[in-house]
């Protein structure tokens, strides 16, 4: 006999499973506008569906993860880094009996309001852009506002909150936010050492001695190793955090891949370029608001154009910002030498 509303049957076993600090789906503050229910999902289920089937979700595939246009198909993109944060986040929560389903929507929506070409878009984006420009802002306006032409995906509240405070400095309001947060920086520390080391930017005998010591010698026993000591150390507790120890070497690695890879020459020679065809764009269309596609023009009602223009841009994939730069700037009878 097939039950009638899996949905409640589901919303029980949250409530006779989950730790007494888990945010329940059935205790969401809601979303922008009521939607018809569904039996068979709770409500973060219904989230993690949307964002998985939204436009800017399939985007993140074609969107820098660290290394611009990479030789090779094992580098990380955006979207690979997005699964990764979202198997490490639902780990933990799974561990620690927080809402899994909730960790996973927040983790698959974190960064779809990430420019082309990584941070450096970002930093550009943000030079240009008055009231500077933060990915995890904009990811939120992605869902918000921007997805579905201007419907937004209409999440929960406590999905919206995740997605926009995801970066390490912020404070979600729940317990599976926070786990977002660790899951991002675990998984982005991890696969950038790997993504480093296979571009011959560093070796594994560079990565500071004591981190190796605490955390492991290898991606997979440094991500194991930091699960369980934040497990550890956030169980049936009102917070999440790791181990002093954990935490110091945590920070020490990061620190370390600033200074070796995210500023690093090699890794970064590209940079200059992308970021100036995203600078050109940017002044193109500032300068001629009839050319932005439909949609994007009709924001300019309520919001200022340099901040539309920003919208449109951080939507790019990578490889689209250099159609459209080529569409702007390269003659015709060039783009076939």
């Amino acid at each position: 006999m097939i039950m009638e509303n899996v949905k409640e049957f589901l919303e029980q076993c949250e409530s006779q499973t989950l730790c007494k600090y888990a945010m329940l789906s059935q205790n969401t503050k809601g979303r922008e506008y009521e939607i018809s229910p569904c039996d068979l999902r709770t409500e973060y289920q219904r989230d993690r569906d949307k964002i998985l089937h939204c436009k800017s979700f399939r985007r993140l595939k074609h969107k820098t993860q660290v290394f611009l246009a990479p030789e090779g198909d094992h580098y990380r993109t955006r979207l690979t880094h997005t699964l990764e944060v979202s198997q490490i986040g639902r780990t933990i929560a799974r561990a620690l009996r927080l809402n899994e389903d909730l960790v996973e929507a927040i983790a698959l929506g974190h960064d779809l309001g990430h420019t082309p070409f990584g941070h450096a878009g970002e930093r550009k984006l943000n030079e240009l852009i008055s009231g500077g420009f933060i990915h995890s802002k904009q990811s939120q306006r992605v869902v918000e506002l921007l997805e579905k032409n201007g419907k937004g995906l209409n999440l929960t509240f406590e999905v919206r909150d995740g997605i926009g405070n995801h970066r390490f400095k912020d404070s979600p309001l729940t317990l599976e936010g926070e786990i977002v947060k660790y899951a991002d920086r675990f998984a982005y520390i991890n696969h950038d050492i790997e993504d480093a080391r296979r571009g011959g930017v560093i070796t594994d005998d560079d990565l500071p001695k004591d981190c190796v010591k605490v955390l492991g010698n290898s991606k997979s026993k440094r991500i194991n190793n930091l699960i369980a000591d934040i497990v550890n150390n956030s169980w049936d507790q009102p917070y999440i955090k790791q181990s002093p120890q954990f935490n110091e070497a945590t920070e020490k690695l990061h620190k370390f891949m600033f200074e070796r890879v995210y500023l690093n020459a090699q890794a970064k020679s590209q940079e200059a370029k992308a970021v100036k065809m995203i600078e050109l764009i940017f002044e193109f269309y500032v300068k001629n608001l009839d050319k932005l596609p439909a949609f994007y023009r009709s924001l300019l009602d309520e919001y200022p154009a340099d901040r539309v223009v920003g919208d449109y841009i951080a939507s790019f994939s990578d490889r689209y910002c250099v159609r459209v730069f080529g569409e702007l700037f390269v003659p015709d009878e060039w783009k076939i030498l």
